[in-house]
């Protein structure tokens, strides 16, 4: 069984909130991990996070002993970065054994070509300042020049203040229903024209939505602030949408 779970926020609302988003996570961790083959986080785990050079943020304690826990069982744990973690380095590989994959990849998985991406930087070459944006938060030199330039705690609270705009802003667009998975979708069928792939899975939108037409099946998890929801592909290559419970 291969599991995929995304926009879990952690870190997100107030104390008690975040503690019992953590406890969840790591229960459903647990669950996963009874049969996983492996389990792909499709990014913004965190709420926000960036690594210093001998510096992480503090906290999570609970998700990263299990992540170790999970991956020193010989399960395997693939991160793909988001737009609220895209500056992950090599913390968690070292400390925690989870790989890391920072652009969408195909992966054979149980003979079925599934194609991950957490979704945030799709269907935007329409939108100037959201590709200038992006193009500034994933460059090496802006990221360098912050790690040297910005104190840990003034990182930390701007990092938490810019994911508090942009959660608020994802807040807005689920009241648009399963019109916001839209562009993903409409990448997905435009990758599928010229690519064979049997399953897409995306995050970011905070929407949870199982879609279905023809040949094309994408599946876009939900956020665990709100609508939380995982896909699980099992052994037969069926992928399903799975809703949980808050």
């Amino acid at each position: 069984m291969y599991y995929f779970a995304s926009d879990i926020h952690l870190g997100a609302g107030d104390e008690a909130f975040a503690r019992e988003t953590e406890r969840r996570f790591v229960a459903w961790l647990d669950e996963a991990a009874q049969d996983a083959e492996a389990i792909f986080l499709v990014g913004d785990v965190f709420d926000f996070w960036f690594e210093y050079g001998r510096v992480v943020p503090k906290g999570f304690v609970r998700t990263l002993g299990k992540l170790a826990e999970l991956t020193d069982r010989g399960i395997r744990v693939v991160f793909f970065t988001g737009n609220h973690d895209m500056w992950v380095t090599d913390y968690l590989t070292r400390e925690c054994g989870v790989e890391i994959r920072t652009f969408p990849e195909v992966l054979l998985l149980g003979g079925q070509r599934v194609f991950v991406a957490h979704g945030d930087n799709m269907r935007i070459e329409h939108q100037p300042l959201l590709r200038l944006m992006n193009r500034i938060f994933r460059s090496r030199t802006l990221r360098w020049l912050f790690s040297w330039g910005v104190h840990p705690d003034l990182a930390v609270k701007f990092g938490r203040w810019w994911s508090g705009k942009s959660r608020k802003a994802h807040g807005a667009a689920e009241n648009l229903g399963p019109s916001v998975t839209e562009p993903l979708i409409a990448y997905a069928r435009d990758y599928a024209a010229t690519h064979e792939v049997d399953h897409f899975v995306f995050g970011h939108m905070h929407y949870a939505r199982d879609y279905r037409d023809d040949a094309l099946h994408v599946v876009c998890l939900g956020c665990w602030e709100a609508n939380p929801a995982v896909a699980v592909l099992d052994a037969q290559g069926a992928m399903t949408l799975k809703r949980l419970s808050r």
